[in-house]
């Protein structure tokens, strides 16, 4: 298996929980998940296959602390790089669920990152998601508010097809 390293932005500890529970499934060391608000971006360098993960605030943004992050990550080359998303939100925002993951996936589609890990949704209720592209969603969409005891198998699920990478 190659090299993972997990980033994320969380506001409440839900996203960090979350990317803790997937290091730990994929059995990766606490060394390789990273808070990007307090890491440079260029760490993702270091890595081969990326997961991003974040929660969704006010009207569909990207968790603030990924910001600054995503902008500096918009001028590297990700060339040879596998990025796979995770969002943790709530189906109640029924027209912004998981918008996050999408901004992550619409400033970084032209990086030369290759993506991975669409997992269906179909599970929630929702109106609109920024997440969901030609029909399909970007990365796998949580909602840790409402049904967080589906997580673990959704993520089990996700990992089926990120994990060959």
């Amino acid at each position: 298996m190659k090299k993972f390293g997990i980033f994320y932005g969380s506001q409440t500890g839900m996203t960090a929980s979350v990317a803790r529970r997937i290091a730990s499934k994929l059995g990766l060391d606490e060394a390789d998940v990273y808070d990007v608000a307090k890491t440079a971006p260029s760490v993702v360098g270091d890595y081969e296959n990326l997961i991003f993960a974040t929660s969704t605030w006010g009207s569909g943004d990207v968790e603030v602390d990924w910001l600054d992050f995503l902008d500096a990550l918009k001028a590297m080359d990700l060339r040879g790089h596998r990025v796979a998303l995770v969002g943790v939100g709530d189906e109640t925002m029924a027209d912004t669920f998981n918008s996050g993951v999408g901004i992550i996936y619409d400033k970084l589609k032209d990086s030369g990152a290759y993506f991975i890990g669409s997992y269906p949704a179909d599970v929630y209720k929702f109106n609109h998601s920024d997440a969901i592209i030609d029909g399909k969603p970007v990365g796998l969409l949580l909602d840790e508010t409402n049904h967080a005891d589906l997580t673990d198998g959704r993520i089990d699920g996700w990992l089926l097809e990120v994990a060959h990478y």
